[in-house]
This record gives C-alpha cells, sequence and structure tokens, in this order.
C-alpha cells in the first residue's frame, strides 16, 4: 500500500550563484575531487541580483562583489581585483605599460549604469554625454573609438573584444571578490565550500592549521644502565680488547702500502 512506503529523500547538493567575471572553476574542481557525491550547481546572477539570490534561496552561497548590503548575510572577502583601463589597440595609451588618471584627461571615460567599482572621487576623463546601459553597451563604444572604459580586470577579459587591450589604471577603485551566504545556515556543505575558498588541506580543521608535530630526539642509555642489545656503552669491544680507532686502522693500512706488504720499505743507493 502506498501509505506504507518510505519517504524518498532528495540527493544532497550545492547551489553556488556567481556575477560576472568572477571564474570559480579552481573551487568547482575541488569541490568534486572531495565531494563526488554531491554534486555543485552554478548559477549565474546579475550583480543587482546577487544577494538576492541566497536571501530567496536560489543559491546556497554566491561570489559578488563588494560592497553590498550585508543585512542577514555573513561575507568572507576573498581577493581584490586589478581595475584596468579598457582602450582601443591603436590608441597612442596602448603603448604605456600603466596609466594615471591625469593620462585619461583628454578622452571620454564611460560610466556603465551597471558598474562594479565604487567611486568617490569625479570620474577621471571627461564625461559622456550619456550613460551607456551596460558594461557591454560600453565595451562596443569604445572599439567604435569613442572613448575609454575603467572597470575591473577580470570583466575586460570577459567582453574581451579584437581591436582592444587594457592596461593596469593607478589611483582607482577596486573591486574586491567575496563569498556571501544567509546568516544562521552555516551547514556542513556550506563549511565544506567555505573551507575550500579559504585554502584549507582535506585534513586541516575548520580553524587554524595544526602545527607540524616536532621530531623526537633520539633517546639516551641512562648512566650505569646497559643499551636493550646488553653491550656496553664503551670504547671497547665485545671481546674486552680495545677497539682500534679508524684512524688507527687508516694508518696501519697506510704504512702497509708504503711497504709493500714485507718488512722495511728499501732503501736508495
Amino acid at each position: 500500500m502506498a501509505g506504507n512506503l518510505a519517504p524518498v529523500t532528495a540527493p544532497a547538493s550545492f547551489r553556488l550563484a556567481y556575477v560576472p567575471g568572477v571564474t570559480p572553476a579552481k573551487w568547482v574542481r575541488m569541490w568534486q575531487e572531495r565531494m563526488p557525491g554531491v554534486p555543485l550547481t552554478l548559477v549565474r546572477v546579475t550583480p543587482a541580483a546577487a544577494a538576492d539570490a541566497v536571501r530567496l534561496r536560489d543559491a546556497d552561497a554566491v561570489l559578488l562583489r563588494l560592497p553590498i548590503d550585508r543585512t542577514g548575510l555573513h561575507a568572507i572577502p576573498l581577493y581584490i581585483e586589478t581595475t584596468v583601463v579598457v582602450v582601443p589597440k591603436d590608441h597612442f595609451l596602448a603603448a604605456a605599460d600603466s596609466l594615471t588618471p591625469a593620462e585619461l584627461a583628454d578622452d571620454v571615460v564611460f560610466q556603465p549604469l551597471d558598474d562594479v567599482l565604487e567611486w568617490t572621487e569625479p570620474l577621471p576623463g571627461k564625461p559622456a554625454l550619456e550613460r551607456p546601459a551596460t558594461i557591454e553597451d560600453a565595451v562596443e563604444l569604445v572599439e567604435a573609438g569613442v572613448g575609454l572604459l575603467v572597470l575591473p580586470q577580470s570583466l575586460a577579459r570577459l567582453h574581451h573584444r579584437k581591436g582592444l587591450t587594457y592596461r593596469p589604471f593607478a589611483d582607482a577603485p577596486a573591486s574586491q571578490v567575496a563569498l556571501a551566504w544567509l546568516e544562521g545556515e552555516t551547514s556542513e556543505l556550506m563549511e565544506q565550500f567555505i573551507g575550500i575558498v579559504r585554502g584549507r588541506t582535506v585534513n586541516s580543521s575548520r580553524g587554524a592549521q595544526p602545527e607540524p608535530a616536532k621530531a623526537a630526539e633520539p633517546s639516551k642509555p641512562a648512566a650505569g644502565r646497559k643499551p636493550a642489545n646488553g653491550k656496553a656503552a664503551s670504547g671497547k669491544s665485545t671481546g674486552g680488547k680495545p677497539a682500534r680507532s679508524a684512524g688507527a686502522n687508516q694508518r696501519r693500512g697506510a704504512s702497509a702500502t708504503r711497504g709493500g706488504g714485507k718488512g722495511k720499505p728499501r732503501r736508495r743507493g
């Protein structure tokens, strides 16, 4: 009868959301090695919807960029991204190793509506007449030679175009990537993923890594006590005669070699 059937338990799984440009591939590979029986599903989300992905339980955790509204969330900062300027390859600024705000003064610099950088100072360069709707739209304008764009290096790689390049940008706001999840819901699977992104080994605990054990010093026999093999720890052999030192044996061997092994060596006339 149907009433006697045991309830079916769904297999454990872990859902990880991430914003564009963040690449969780290395952490996913480590998860698959350590947790082969638990599938990890990737969910791509927009920066605006990243925090809500865990609040609405569409994901167990999310990789996003700070700052965010941390209400009801735990967040672990992971790393800071390099900020770059996207320029056409034939632009004279492409010849520089890195760029400063003063070097952008004569160019239009776009700030898309979905910009992920937190600007506390005025944007460098000349303002555009209209802000592009998205980063992708801004990249297309740069490719057309209309202006430049400042953004994290990961997004510059994501929106790469054949005619574009990018250079590190000094004195600019930086983007920080973090791992976020719901407060009060740090499950065992969540602990496993936290350990992975923090670089813990398989055998390490959830806290600090244990110090390596020190090698034990060899024990010395107590005074007046014989070693376990019954032989006295002295310079005498088991037969009661003094044992020859290594130096004595070497001198004797050398003398025998010079004498040919027969009496005294001959004198030359």
